[in-house]
């Protein structure tokens, strides 16, 4: 196995000292210590699910039942939590299965450390560890990593560390990146790929169109005329009185 490939840290917001003031984009921190409730405790794990799965509603087909049973009755911290979220089927299916290794690094940074990458050196260091480990090894050296421990600890679900523009990291959907989107038009056939359309437009030959002429000639017209001769009844005679002149 190789080691952790060495990177350089670059300056970013969560490396600086701010001094804004607590806004709507100020995250909202969920702590384990902070729960007096069961509505706090299912607060929490819908946070963590959001967290890391980037799903403003959660299907019931992404829950973890064995994880959320251990995390009420107190087994396993948020931490634990979330290690387990990250290495689940439905994460895997999520994030690892649609994109390259590259992305998988750059929303698994986001979505554990709250931080984008510094570098192409960094996507490049923690791509190796998820070609030699897979997801679960990069999931386990994340969250046993320094930079975790000091920032989130055990029992605080990760967020986007001073996050002052732009939309949360968990709220991005990693199905429409640009490698999703090529994956997926080669899974369809040449003909059907819609940049393909104007050609094949052009490839259309109409038919001409033959006018036939309609007669009427041989068309019987039904006789529609009385044929009862039976002069009107007397009663019907005698109750006109026309003017003689």
């Amino acid at each position: 196995m190789l080691p952790l490939l060495a990177y350089k840290p670059s300056s970013q917001n969560q490396r600086v000292a701010g001094y804004e003031v607590a806004s709507d984009e100020t995250p909202l921190i969920y702590r384990r210590e902070n729960i007096s409730t069961y509505s706090d405790l299912q607060e929490l794990l819908w946070a963590s699910y959001r967290q890391a799965f980037s799903e403003h509603e959660i299907l019931e087909s992404f829950r973890q039942p064995f994880l959320e049973s251990q995390f009420k009755n107190g087994q396993i911290s948020v931490k634990e939590l979330m290690r387990g979220l990250g290495k689940s089927e439905a994460y895997y299916r999520l994030v690892v299965e649609p994109n390259s290794n590259y992305r998988v690094v750059e929303i698994t940074l986001k979505r554990f450390l709250g931080r984008a990458p510094y570098n192409q050196g960094e996507l490049i260091a923690w791509s190796i560890v998820v070609a030699q480990k897979g997801i679960g090894g990069l999931i386990d050296a994340l969250l046993d990593s320094e930079e975790y421990q000091n920032n989130f600890g055990d029992d605080i679900v990760p967020y986007q560390r001073r996050r002052y523009k732009d939309r949360p990291f968990n709220l991005v959907t990693p199905r429409y990146a640009d490698y999703w989107r090529d994956k997926q038009a080669e899974l369809y056939p040449k003909a059907g790929d819609i940049r393909n359309f104007l050609d094949w437009a052009r490839a259309v030959k109409p038919q001409g169109m033959t006018l036939k002429s309609v007669t009427t000639a041989n068309i019987a017209i039904p006789d529609m005329t009385r044929k009862d001769n039976k002069p009107a009844p007397a009663s019907v005679r005698g109750s006109f009185k026309f003017p003689l002149r």
